[in-house]
């Protein structure tokens, strides 16, 4: 093909080329999910296998229904467009499909969004842990510029404004509207979202049939030369503590995670261990969400993390084989719980 011919396709695949990447670098702003929960979320039912965990009273049915309108409302946004509910997802277990996420106007956060699985029986809170409450994390997103993008003078303005707004805070509390009660709102709904009566729970209480062969395979995996359970640990499946396990260490920007908030040096590179109670769900996985299934997560672990001078004493590579990968990815799919239950399900069942 002569030059002369050749320079006008260059040009017209680098414009290609560089209309791809302003297409990708254009982050779109997140949708509103609409709200699909059971019509009245049961409170008073510990899910099977969460006994043990129940460290505080039982949510008030009030401030659960308000702390669940203002979840799936745009109210809390500064341009109305975006909920908390944009980046937790219920049919993604509560999490985002967006590697790190993406908040109002389309702007990407540093991190990817984590499940609000259990948040019930947290310890801290963000990747990183600086919020010691549900009720100090829940005011965080709505004055990030990367996430709901208002302030809550901004927030309480708006919903004194609302007339139903006043009403069902004035219902839900005794003094009404405050930024206080807003957080306490929205926390109490978060501590109603719970996941337990998964297959491995009816297995571990006695249900034998309630796991394959190959997930009873990767529950002994779990419980012995995997070493999950150092970490995953207890009836949520998490110690609650920051670990460094080399997930994103080298790339730049460096996140370094729980040093961040500490400044000691031993929590380089740390970061919150997430409940496993429904990972299946939501996918992709770690904190810069660089880990797009579950087998890729057990296959990370399985190498033995990522070197780095301070990588967690427990990361060592495993050496497990493609078939036990296989079985500790089947463990892992069984610990998906039930959905969360209706009350007045829960009511006919016990009259009937």
């Amino acid at each position: 093909m002569p030059t002369r011919c050749l320079q006008p396709l260059m040009r017209i695949v680098l414009a290609l080329a560089l209309h791809s990447q302003i297409q990708e670098a254009i982050a779109v702003e997140p949708v509103l999910p609409a709200d699909n929960l059971p019509r009245v979320l049961a409170l008073d039912a510990v899910p099977l296998g969460l006994a043990g965990l129940a460290n505080d009273d039982l949510p008030v049915r009030a401030q659960v229904e308000l702390g669940r309108r203002l979840f799936f409302d745009g109210v809390l946004s500064g341009n109305g467009k975006v909920s908390c509910a944009s980046c937790h997802d219920p049919g993604r277990g509560f999490a985002s499909a967006d590697l790190l996420a993406v908040g109002i106007g389309g702007e990407r956060g540093r991190r990817h969004a984590p499940a609000l699985i259990n948040r019930r029986f947290g310890r801290a809170f963000f990747w990183d842990g600086r919020a010691a409450t549900l009720e100090e994390q829940a005011l965080k997103p709505i004055a990030s510029e990367k996430e709901l993008g208002s302030s809550v003078a901004e927030v309480l303005t708006r919903l004194g404004e609302d007339a139903t707004y006043r009403e069902a805070f004035a219902t839900a509390f005794e003094d009404g509207l405050t930024a206080a009660n807003l957080a306490r709102a929205l926390a109490s709904f978060q501590r109603a979202i719970v996941s337990g009566s998964s297959p491995v729970d009816r297995f571990i209480h006695g249900e034998v049939a309630a796991l394959t062969d190959a997930q009873r395979q990767g529950l002994w995996l779990f419980e012995s030369r995997g070493g999950c359970w150092k970490c995953h640990s207890g009836a949520n499946y998490t110690d609650e503590a920051f670990h460094n396990t080399g997930v994103s260490w080298g790339r730049e920007p460096l996140d370094l995670g729980r040093y961040e908030v500490t400044r000691n040096d031993d929590d380089r590179g740390r970061f919150k261990t997430p409940t496993l109670r429904s990972v299946a769900l939501s996918p992709p996985y770690m904190h810069d969400g660089s880990l797009p299934t579950l087998r890729s997560v057990v296959e990370f672990y399985n190498r033995g993390g990522v070197k780095n001078p301070h990588l967690d004493r427990a990361m060592q590579p495993l050496d497990l084989s493609a078939a036990q990968v296989d079985q500790l990815v089947a463990f892992l799919e069984a610990l998906t719980g039930a959905p969360l239950k209706d009350a007045g399900d829960l009511d006919r069942a016990k009259n009937d």
